[in-house]
This record gives C-alpha cells, sequence and structure tokens, in this order.
C-alpha cells in the first residue's frame, strides 16, 4: 500500500530559506513543488502580454481568472506553465520583477490565486512556500514548517 501523499507548507519572510528548503524537500519525497510567488509573476507576465496596466486592480483579476497556471517537473527542475506555455524563465526576467507589486497587492488577484493554490495541492503530494501558505492557503496542511532568518 502507498504511502499517502500530503501537503507540505512552507512559510517564512523573504530570505529566510523557504525556497531552497521546499525545493529539496519536494525532491526528496518525489512531491511537486509550487512557487507560490511564481503564480503572482505568470499573472504579471499576462498583463504585460496582453497590455493590461498591472495598476489596474480590476483588469488584471479578470485576467487572472482567465488563466490556466500549472507546474510540472522537469528532471530537477520546477516549471510553471501559463495556459499550456512554459513561461519559467519569462517571470524571472527584470520586467516583470519591475511590475510585479500592484499585482501581488491587488486582494482580487489574491482570492483568485489562493483558490488555485488549493486546488493545486487537494490531492497532496506538494510542497508549496510563500508567505500566508500555512494559515490562508493550507491551513489544513498535514506539514506546517515556519522559518526564520537570523
Amino acid at each position: 500500500m502507498a504511502a499517502k501523499k500530503i501537503k507540505i507548507a512552507i512559510d517564512g519572510p523573504a530570505a529566510s530559506g523557504k525556497s531552497t528548503t521546499a525545493r529539496a524537500v519536494a525532491r526528496r519525497l518525489d512531491y511537486l513543488y509550487i512557487d507560490s510567488g511564481a503564480m503572482y509573476r505568470a499573472v504579471t507576465l499576462a498583463a504585460l502580454e496582453a497590455g493590461v496596466p498591472t495598476t489596474d486592480e480590476t483588469r488584471v483579476a479578470e485576467l487572472a481568472g482567465t488563466l490556466e497556471i500549472t507546474f510540472g517537473r522537469n528532471n530537477e527542475a520546477t516549471e510553471i506553465y501559463l495556459d499550456g506555455t512554459d513561461v519559467s524563465a519569462a517571470i524571472r526576467a527584470p520586467r516583470i520583477v519591475a511590475h510585479i507589486n500592484p499585482v501581488a497587492a491587488n486582494s482580487r488577484v489574491r482570492q483568485i490565486l489562493v483558490a488555485k493554490q488549493q486546488s493545486l495541492g487537494k490531492s497532496g503530494g506538494v510542497v508549496m512556500d510563500g508567505r500566508d501558505i500555512t494559515t490562508v492557503v493550507f491551513p489544513d496542511a498535514e506539514l506546517k514548517v515556519y522559518m526564520q532568518a537570523s
């Protein structure tokens, strides 16, 4: 009988080692690693490509609701797909960093992405990191880790 696959949520402030730890745990357990921040980057990319100003909260939220954001694995790397296209490299571009703040602060986008994150994790077998992952996204996670940097 196969072991039950659980949800693992890793939370903490910036630069606390969340992503490094989450990737290592996912690799070790053969789970899918989900970078919640990458989802906000994907929405930012989609807005920029559609010509939607990232400061237009309503239009960005409407766009976010139409997007299919999925994750996959290629050897040891996690890939993120936006409507079926691998955008793993594109979401790390400087232009995304320059425009992500209003998207990440958009409460409607956050609601949409939290629902997508919860859906991605519903079957277990995932390690997700990010802020509020243990309290908002996966309050029911079987394992919650809060990291601190000092």
